[in-house]
């Protein structure tokens, strides 16, 4: 990558590739726990774009392990710049007037081999245009819903919340409801967690506090992954979750802004679509 980075933008990138280390390194573990040698393969990527050399725009890394527990988990960090098409510059924040653009981030999706583990969402990233900002978040997306999961889930990212501001958590549990809803279906995605955007008032402190999603999510997942892996299932319970599975599939390709986002900037499909599970059905 050639792109020269300011501090700011340089702590911001570090974090995200930092977090991404260390949680590929838990999930491998309990691959280890389950009897299981699987490991992330990583693959770099150059953002494309017109009159761009390769490096000059950035780009990133996709991780991905296919193992016993994880039956397909993506890892992904980015950082990449240049400017927006004019169209889509005038649905993002701060880029009305000016399409440059910086953003860097992480971004997770893990489709579980057993129905009873649920799947799992996580991004957190860093954005400058005319404007500065953070945002992303964390949803818990089980085939088969547990109240103690659920609530566990939630329990660890009101306290990261908390800790930053009271108000952020009933804040941000409604806009990830609101957010993670397939209109067409008339049902959530999953049981919800946080999702936050436009976070600009000052650096550190919101800098602060999307490292604190990061830590919350490393804090609250394996555990439930570990107290549901070895949990026997059914015939009909897999169905359905492969019937769940195409619901999520249908959220990330029809209203996930994400995935527009890499789309229309530039970014490596493969890593876009990570999203998108294994195997999937729709009766």
């Amino acid at each position: 990558m050639t792109m020269a980075l300011d501090p700011q933008q340089q702590a911001a990138r570090g974090w995200f590739e930092s977090l991404r280390t260390r949680i590929c390194a838990e999930f491998e573990a309990i691959e280890r726990e389950a009897g299981s040698d699987a490991s992330f393969t990583f693959t770099p990527w150059d953002r494309e774009a017109p009159g761009l050399t390769p490096g000059e725009g950035g780009g990133g890394v996709r991780g991905v392990m296919k193992g016993k527990v994880f039956e397909k988990v993506g890892v992904n960090v980015s950082t990449v710049s240049g400017e927006f098409a004019p169209d889509f510059a005038r649905t993002i924040h701060g880029a009305e007037d000016n399409p440059a653009f910086f953003a860097t981030g992480i971004s997770l999706v893990a489709h579980m081999a057993n129905p009873h583990v649920p799947a799992v969402h996580m991004n957190t990233r860093y954005l400058r245009t005319s404007k500065s900002w953070f945002g992303g978040g964390a949803d818990l997306n089980p085939p088969l819903p547990r109240d103690e999961d659920t609530a566990e889930f939630h329990a660890v990212l009101k306290a990261a919340c908390d800790a930053h501001d009271p108000a952020y958590y009933p804040k941000f549990k409604a806009w990830a409801d609101d957010y993670f809803y397939i209109p067409h279906r008339q049902v959530h995605r999953g049981v919800g967690g946080i999702f936050y955007d436009h976070l600009e008032s000052d650096f550190d402190a919101s800098f602060a506090f999307t490292r604190a999603v990061g830590e919350a999510f490393l804090a609250a997942f394996p555990p439930i992954v570990r107290r549901r892996m070895h949990e026997s299932w059914t015939e009909e319970e897999y169905r359905r979750m492969l019937e769940w599975r195409g619901r999520y599939a249908e959220f990330n390709l029809v209203h996930d802004r994400g995935t527009l986002f890499g789309l229309k900037t530039g970014g490596n499909i493969e890593a876009i679509l990570m999203s998108l599970p294994p195997m999937a059905s729709w009766s």
